[in-house]
């Protein structure tokens, strides 16, 4: 599997994550500093859109925006004269974090239907991120604003990793409108030459942890999740149980089966998606889209005990810091012999017809079985759940490739 080429964008300029408007980066606007203390500057104003974009004055009051020219790191506020280097979306006026505006920003959509645990993926992925996964890759992960940082916290790091409580099925976007988790993932690289210093890239992540339903009408994507045109990549979350011919294997194992249910079929979702993404780089009938798509088998710890311990998907993955291209290849073919063993090889099928890079997984966000509505005794035990993320980073050219084993 050799690298291929960063993958391009068909957009110029910066794009928001939050209403993805694309804007070039020299007519980026500021917000002024604002008082604080001693300090003078302008006093705080009904900010009306962000206003508009969260549906709420509260919190809305804040210094004004203005413009500057030049694009540069901070501007100077033509009312107070304070300098800031705090930008913002000229569309919606939310905060656009300085690295992001300053490297090409990566946007990953996260998609998947009503069973695949999305929510549950996100809350663990993050927390890796975090932790221990960010050590292994010399990374931060910062959340881009005050309203990320507290969704965080109370619908998916409190319940599920502190209280251990299951997280409740995502409600459709169409009732219960919701903002994305933006968050810049930053790793630092080693510098290219002897001569040349570290130097750090970033990638933008924003998770919408979307219902099932949403994907099904064309009027609430359009209007909830735009941001699957923006995406520069996507990984798609399947449950195993959605397709019919692995229930058997995991029979007994889960205390419930999914439904039959065509809107919940992985390839319908995927063939949603995939329209929505060929519409935005107005691709041509037969021609593969570019966008990196990483297509997950979710819940793989109750399909483990069924495969052969020589299985890929039985070896945890090396922290080492690079991407093991072995392993890379040897998971892919696994899943790949599964979906076909399955009966569901259309999958495979499909993506190689409309992808013309795509990759398979199989991962676990919580290790266990749940038990009563609440995670296992074993607690929260994740397994690959950072795989399909650092393939991308691969992919991005910001995690080198290796073959540990000297193939």
């Amino acid at each position: 599997m050799p690298p291929l080429p960063r993958p391009p964008s068909s957009r110029q300029g910066v794009t928001c994550p939050y209403c993805f408007a694309v804007v070039s980066a020299q007519r980026i606007p500021y917000r002024c500093r604002g008082q604080a203390g001693r300090r003078s500057g302008c006093a705080p104003v009904l900010d009306k859109e962000l206003a508009e974009y969260t549906g709420s004055t509260a919190g809305a009051s804040l210094p004004p925006v203005f413009e500057a020219p030049g694009g540069r790191a901070r501007a100077e506020c033509p009312a107070c004269r304070q300098i800031t280097g705090s930008r913002v979306c000229p569309e919606c006026h939310n905060p656009l974090p300085s690295a992001y505006c300053d490297s090409p920003g990566r946007i990953v959509a996260l998609v998947g239907a009503k069973n695949a645990g999305k929510s549950t993926y996100i809350a663990v992925l993050l927390h890796e991120l975090m932790n221990r996964v960010g050590t292994e890759l010399d990374a931060s992960l910062v959340a881009c604003d005050d309203r990320t940082i507290e969704r965080y916290k109370r619908d998916f790091a409190r319940p599920l990793l502190e209280e251990k409580r299951l997280l409740p099925t995502t409600a459709s976007a169409a009732t219960s409108p919701r903002e994305p988790l933006v968050y810049l993932l930053t790793r630092t690289l080693p510098p290219r030459t002897r001569f040349s210093r570290p130097r750090s890239e970033s990638i933008c992540l924003v998770l919408f942890d979307t219902a099932g339903e949403d994907l099904r009408s064309r009027e609430v994507r359009d209007l909830h999740l735009r941001y699957l045109e923006a995406a520069d990549a996507v990984i798609f979350l399947v449950d195993p149980l959605e397709l019919p011919a692995a229930r058997p294997a995991v029979a007994g194992a889960l205390p419930e089966a999914a439904g039959e249910d065509p809107d919940s079929e992985p390839i319908n979702i995927i063939a949603r998606v995939t329209e929505a993404l060929r519409t935005r780089h107005d691709a041509k009938p037969g021609e593969r889209l570019r966008t990196p798509v990483a297509v997950a088998l979710t819940k793989i710890d109750v399909l483990r005990p069924g495969m052969l311990r020589q299985s890929a998907l039985h070896r945890s993955r090396a922290g080492s810091g690079v991407l093991d291209l072995d392993d890379r290849e040897a998971v892919n073919e696994q899943v790949r012999s599964l979906l076909h063993e399955w009966q569901a090889g259309q999958l495979d099928t499909f993506l190689g017809q409309q992808y013309a890079d795509y990759a398979l997984f199989g991962l676990s966000a919580l290790g266990g079985i749940p038990e009563g509505g609440r995670v296992g005794a074993g607690g929260v035990r994740p397994y690959r759940t950072e795989d399909p993320l650092l393939w991308l980073l691969h992919r991005f050219g910001m995690l080198a490739g290796a073959r540990p084993q000297g193939s």
